[in-house]
């Protein structure tokens, strides 16, 4: 057991490469292409992570779990290398030491009003998300759909069609469309909750409204990421790894708090009460955007 959780301690400090990756896909990427090279890291991150629970849970299924972290080590193992081997070096200007940079990041905070919104935005809709990928598995497992371990891990697996808004919204970022992408991806996250509020009675209709909800929620997801950091990215070279990293850090913490509070409404209120929590996320997220709508509204017509 003990050394399971240090295991994984380590999976979770090696999880970071990810966010050191995008971050150095946006300083390798000239500006007018900085949302689309961002968007197409993006998509690969979230297909991994959309990905990586039916696949795991197809192979636990038919062989055993120990199988699923040899792949994922040899994987690894081989994207290690082939990064190790491909990526061009790049020594960063700055020599403030790392104590310092680490104790800026409340001041980049509270001195950075985009990342604030950009951060509520997505804290929002990955909230949503958590919740939904939370509370879906156990309503299909219910007696009401039935479905096995098996085709659960199917039916995650169509989620991932939402993955490809990433690169889209990266082009309409760099074509400065962001506001309204942004109100799109919200709007997407709004929508899909209120399909599944909106079934009826027939089995095969709501499983089929619930598949694309899971797309349509995952392309407000995949969307609006791109969006947030094609914007934060804009913000300076050199604090542009510590932008993203506060920005990580909140909508992480929105994605816990989606995740337990959906699996809590669920047990305690059932399924429709644990889809209008998810939904009022993102609900609350559009009338944020509302007000920054008008500011901008205002300040065209001044």
């Amino acid at each position: 057991g003990r050394l399971f959780l240090a295991a994984a301690l380590v999976i979770g400090v090696g999880s970071v490469a990810a966010q050191v990756l995008v971050p150095f896909a946006a300083h390798l990427s000239r500006e007018e292409t900085r949302g689309q090279a961002v968007g197409k890291v993006v998509s690969g991150l979230l297909l991994g992570i959309m990905l990586a629970r039916p696949a795991a849970s197809l192979i636990a299924d038919h062989a055993s779990w120990h199988v699923v972290f040899g792949i994922a080590a040899a994987l690894m193992l081989v994207l290690a290398l082939v990064l190790f081997k491909q990526l061009p070096r790049r020594q960063p200007v700055a020599t403030v030491p790392y104590t310092r940079l680490i104790a800026s990041l409340w001041e980049l905070l509270r001195s950075t009003p985009l990342l604030r919104r950009r951060a509520a935005y997505h804290a929002a809709l990955f909230g949503s998300f958590s919740l939904f990928w939370t509370v879906t598995p156990l309503m299909l497992a219910g007696p009401a759909f039935g479905l096995s371990q098996t085709e659960i891990a199917i039916f995650a697996l169509v989620g991932m069609a939402g993955a490809v808004a990433s690169p889209i919204a990266g082009k309409l970022a760099d074509r400065g469309h962001t506001l309204v992408a942004t109100a799109a991806a919200l709007v997407l996250g709004v929508a899909g909750f209120a399909l599944p509020l909106a079934a009826p009675a027939s089995r095969e209709v709501a499983l089929g409204l619930l598949v694309l909800a899971s797309i349509i929620l995952d392309m407000g997801v995949a969307a609006n990421l791109v969006l947030g950091q094609r914007a934060i990215f804009s913000l300076g070279a050199e604090i542009r790894s510590r932008l993203n990293g506060i920005f990580f850090a909140l909508f992480f913490a929105g994605g816990a708090l989606g995740s337990a509070l959906g699996g809590w409404v669920f047990a305690s209120h059932g399924w429709h009460a644990a889809l209008l929590t998810g939904l009022a996320f993102p609900a609350a997220a559009l009338l944020y955007w509302l007000g920054e709508f008008s500011t901008q509204q205002a300040a065209a017509r001044a």
